[in-house]
């Protein structure tokens, strides 16, 4: 246990994503010697522990979304007073779309040690499975959940080149899926990681409209989304009309219609449909006379 005399540290714990197994021996240790236990949920404490075969030894406190603001200064007066807070999320690292970013703030504004126990991450397991590319990639979180306001984030992220990982809940992934489809483009490779390191693992690998049409039956369990990003030669196409022509032309050569072919381009290139259809007019004779049809 900590004294008065010594500083205290604020101790990020990762806790498994599913299977209590991949609980590492410092969690474990932690658990036993901190003086304060901040948990997501005290009652999935309680049954982690129990699973792990740890004795907490230090009082416990709830630490959730609903009461974070109330409880932040009282975890940072027992900082100030010398003790060792262990802070643990559901499943996975505290603060990444879970409580926690408001303490370890605090905690660094007063000068006070954060340090963190690295693990399970269902970002990071999610990213590393799916087949896409891992050399740069971003974490978005949760879509909101209104479709006006998914659709204008999806459409901000329209020019985004990184892989991209998202958190989603299952009965709201088909319909992400569908906007993800309409934003990024149908073709679009992505997966869906379903029930992570769980007994019921699976991951789904295709194009964006084919997972939506798989989602469309039902999704159970937690879920991560990895969507690949837009291809960097896409990003430069808005000051090239004439290779927006030549991408329309592609599309018509494998039976899209002129109007699919023109919203799919603009869509998977992140510019204007009417950019677009001013690139088909004025290179109409790259599409065989097919500019107005």
């Amino acid at each position: 246990m900590s004294t008065d005399e010594t500083p205290g540290v604020l101790v990020l714990g990762a806790t498994p994503i599913g299977r209590v197994a991949d609980a590492t021996p410092r969690l474990t240790a932690e658990l036993e010697r901190a003086d304060v236990v901040a948990a997501e949920d005290t009652r999935r404490l309680r049954r982690l522990v129990g699973e792990l075969g740890v004795a907490i030894g230090g009082r416990v406190m709830s630490y959730f979304e609903g009461n974070e603001a109330s409880r932040t200064p009282l975890l940072i007066q027992a900082l100030a007073r010398g003790e060792r807070v262990l802070l643990v999320s559901d499943a996975g690292m505290p603060s990444v779309s879970d409580p926690g970013y408001r303490l370890v703030a605090a905690a660094v504004e007063q000068g006070i040690t954060v340090t963190a126990v690295p693990g399970p991450s269902a970002v990071l397991t999610a990213l590393a499975v799916s087949g896409l590319p891992v050399d740069r990639f971003c974490f978005e979180g949760f879509l909101p959940r209104k479709a006006g306001e998914r659709g204008r984030r999806l459409a901000e992220l329209s020019h985004e080149q990184r892989t991209m990982v998202f958190f989603e809940a299952p009965h709201r992934t088909a319909a992400a899926l569908t906007a993800m489809a309409g934003a990024f483009g149908a073709e679009r490779r992505a997966a869906v990681c379903r029930e992570l390191t769980k007994t019921h693992e699976e991951v789904r690998r295709a194009g964006l409209a084919t997972l939506a049409a798989w989602a469309e039956d039902g999704v159970r369990g937690e879920v991560t989304l990895v969507v690949e990003g837009c291809a960097a030669v896409a990003a430069d196409l808005a000051v090239d009309p004439e290779t927006l022509a030549g991408l329309v032309a592609d599309e018509l050569a494998v039976g899209s219609s002129r109007k699919e072919a023109i919203l799919d381009v603009a869509r998977r290139c992140g510019v204007p449909r009417r950019a677009v259809y001013d690139a088909v007019v004025t290179y109409k004779d790259r599409l065989g006379g097919r500019a107005d049809g």
